[in-house]
């Protein structure tokens, strides 16, 4: 079975994410069967678009397969030419994204079910993201040892307020009315009314006016409200809290709250990886100011020190592998993460 689909149907390109039972995570193969059928769609003056979905009914896609590189690492495995895996893994996602992020024609990711980690990477630089009443949104990297990349640096500090740096640190799930809210989503549309939002998008008249007004206007007709955000509701709290420039000083912040909201939360993020916490921290202030270019390439750094870290390995033994939810994390406190160790995730990488 081919884990990505690609056709031209009449004026689209067509992709789909084809792995149901690792819920459409992002592999290496698939990656280097996507980069060059955007290329080539691109270039093709008849393809007016590109709609990008997931098989299977449960999600659209649930990251980057992160297990896959904890292995690499652990083997040292290396792709034919002798670069390590991991490097191979996130140069060539990156640059994926990159690609999507500037790409030329509208690229209208269908977003329904489960979208985490690198899902955002190919669905949040596209130009249209829909997603349905079924959408479960996250960027849980802090709690495998890594932290929000495939250009979350970018884009988590452009959501609202200080709703960013709450997902990005906790790792807490968004629906589809919290992505609508946090601009992460341009339209709500009903998971039954997908197939015919797809339909109408091949048959649409793409003389009348420009190709991305043309997809606007075809999926505002399918778009309906989303509801009330519960990210919105709380939003007030979340700024107050997540303000500060230091772990230290978020904690003291949700400490002084002292609302049942603002427990369980000091609780989540005292289960994630102490490093990532304080690496994503400094990522999400530095990428208020750098455009997306710039904080790719901060992060590929990020990508090759985190995934040779020791807790890298063990968050995936915890989350995915043994399932235990009992990561052992070196160091396993804030308070051991020195800003030399920070300092050390942020230096530049050989090429």
């Amino acid at each position: 079975m081919t884990d990505v689909l690609l056709e031209t149907r009449g004026p689209l390109g067509l992709v789909t994410l084809n792995r149901p039972k690792a819920l459409n995570a992002l592999d290496l193969g698939m990656i280097r069967a996507l980069a060059p059928a955007l290329e080539d769609w691109a270039a093709r003056p008849e393809v007016r678009a590109v709609v990008v979905r997931g098989a299977g009914g449960r999600a659209f896609c649930a990251g980057g397969d992160v297990r896959a590189v904890a292995t690499a690492v652990a083997q040292d495995t290396r792709e034919p030419g002798g670069e390590p895996f991991a490097r191979a893994f996130f140069r060539e996602e990156y640059a994926l994204n990159q690609r999507i992020h500037h790409f030329p024609k509208p690229y209208v990711a269908l977003v329904d079910g489960i979208c985490m980690g690198g899902g955002l990477g190919l669905s949040r630089h596209g130009s249209h993201r829909v997603v349905t009443e079924r959408l479960v949104l996250a960027m849980p990297e802090t709690g495998i040892g890594l932290f929000p990349d495939v250009g979350g640096g970018w884009f988590l500090p452009r959501f609202p307020g200080e709703a960013g740096t709450y997902l990005g640190l906790t790792g807490e799930r968004a629906s589809a009315a919290d992505a609508v809210w946090l601009g992460y989503a341009t339209a709500h549309v009903p998971h039954e009314r997908l197939e015919a939002l797809g339909e109408a998008l091949g048959a649409a008249d793409w003389s009348q006016g420009s190709a991305h007004d043309v997809a606007t206007r075809v999926i505002e007709g399918f778009a309906t409200a989303a509801g009330e955000s519960a990210l919105r509701v709380r939003a007030a709290e979340i700024d107050r809290c997540f303000a500060g420039g230091r772990m230290e000083e978020i904690l003291a912040a949700l400490e002084a709250e002292g609302t049942p909201w603002a427990e369980a939360t000091r609780a989540t993020l005292g289960r994630m990886c102490p490093t990532s916490l304080k690496v994503t921290l400094r990522q999400l202030r530095l990428g208020r100011a750098l455009p997306y270019d710039a904080m790719k390439d901060v992060e590929f750094r990020l990508s090759q020190h985190c995934t040779a870290r020791p807790d890298f390995r063990e968050g995936i033994r915890a989350v995915l592998v043994d399932k235990d939810q009992k990561p052992r994390w070196s160091p396993s406190t804030l308070a051991e993460v020195s800003d030399a160790d920070v300092d050390a995730c942020f230096a530049p990488v050989s090429l």
